[in-house]
């Protein structure tokens, strides 16, 4: 089974990386950094839109491109790579994908061309307390049509205009009786608190619901459901997220070896150096096979779907982290400084290993699932 991209999507990964060349370079990422109150680059993120990357798998009839989840893939792995400080994940890969998959007609037609359009962006959240969401750990209450609650942390909410939420009708803190909501976030009753992340570029915050107007998507008592299915979708683009970020820690790390001299050498040739770099490669292709596979079952709604998103999110996660932690090390004293970016992809690698849950939380699904398909 071939698991490789096709010739036109190899033609578009090309296209991306270029234009993320022209357009993100590593003074945008720090432009964001730098000011405490720059939530996202927004000239970037018009940009983006204007290629419709934002559209890529929203279906034509809806103001979307058309394409599929290969497609989409391969842009998450550029935008991975450049370290894009844009609400991409946020709005497509959760809010869009949840509206795509469960809106009604009328949600569709709604909300998918404003977010393919790039006009309004959306975001998901699920969490209110510290450790592994659980119906029980679910405060936040929909009663007589209103929202009351809080949810924290919530990525990119501070950009967001539309968040998708997950709240109990009842007391019983069960599944059953958990449903996911709609929420325009730009109402009376919403107020929102920043929180400091180890990567500003992709920003969260805190956010209080009091009394505020709200619309069921989906089925009632089912958002636990629709919710893991979601994030398995998700999973495998962060997954290439995290692969692409990986491959430049790694490239940089390569490139400064053989710049470095010590004591007449190359420090890059130095068995040491060698073991490091040859070890990130191997995470690194490790990862990118898993998401690969991962990128085959998404494509064609498999129903290995929950074991190749928990394996690509694991070992992308695990190569991601090591990648920029040895780019650091192989830096040596400089790369702990400020004016070198090997901070940048160290930032990055950490948060993305815990949206849309740790990386212990994805080991303990890839081993229930394993024992799911075998039982079965």
């Amino acid at each position: 089974m071939n698991f490789d991209f096709s010739d036109d999507q190899k033609l578009l990964r090309d296209q991306a990386r270029k234009f993320l060349f022209d357009k993100c370079d590593r003074k945008s990422v720090r432009t964001i950094l730098d000011d405490d109150q720059l939530h996202y680059h927004k000239e970037l993120w018009s940009q983006i839109s204007e290629m419709g990357w934002t559209g890529t798998a929203i279906p034509e009839k809806y103001g979307g491109l058309g394409l599929g989840m290969l497609e989409l893939c391969v842009i998450a792995e550029e935008l991975g790579r450049s370290l894009a400080p844009t609400p991409f994940s946020s709005s497509i890969y959760l809010f869009a994908e949840f509206i795509k998959n469960y809106g009604s007609e009328d949600q569709k037609k709604k909300f998918l061309p404003l977010i393919a359009s790039g006009e309004k962006i959306g975001t998901f959240a699920l969490s209110e307390t510290n450790g592994t969401p659980k119906p029980s750990n679910v405060r936040t209450k929909f009663t007589s049509g209103k929202i009351n609650g809080y949810k924290s942390p919530v990525s990119d909410g501070e950009s967001a205009d539309y968040l998708i939420i997950a709240a109990n009708s009842d007391d019983k803190g069960n599944r059953n009786s958990l449903s996911l909501y709609i929420v325009d976030l730009n109402q009376n009753g919403v107020s929102k608190k920043s929180l400091e992340t180890i990567d500003p570029t992709r920003p969260a915050c805190s956010i209080n619901f009091e009394n505020v107007e709200a619309e069921l998507l989906g089925e009632q008592g089912m958002a636990w459901d629709m919710t893991e299915n979601i994030l398995n979708r998700a999973a495998v683009l962060y997954s290439f997220e995290q692969v692409g970020g990986a491959q430049v820690s790694l490239d940089e790390a390569k490139k400064y070896s053989m710049e470095r001299f010590a004591f007449g050498r190359q420090i890059g040739s130095f068995q040491a150096l060698k073991h490091k770099m040859a070890d990130m490669y191997v995470k690194i292709e490790l990862a990118r096979s898993n998401a690969y596979y991962g990128a085959w079952a998404l494509s064609t709604d498999s129903n290995e779907l929950p074991v190749a998103a928990a394996g690509a999110r694991v070992s992308a996660s695990d190569a991601f982290n090591y990648a920029a932690k040895e780019n650091i090390q192989i830096h040596g004293g400089v790369g702990f400084t400020w004016d070198y970016d090997c901070h940048l992809f160290y930032r990055r690698s950490k948060l993305l290993s815990l949206n849309i849950g740790s990386t212990r939380q994805w080991k303990e699904n890839l081993i229930s699932n394993l024992e799911k398909r075998n039982i079965v």
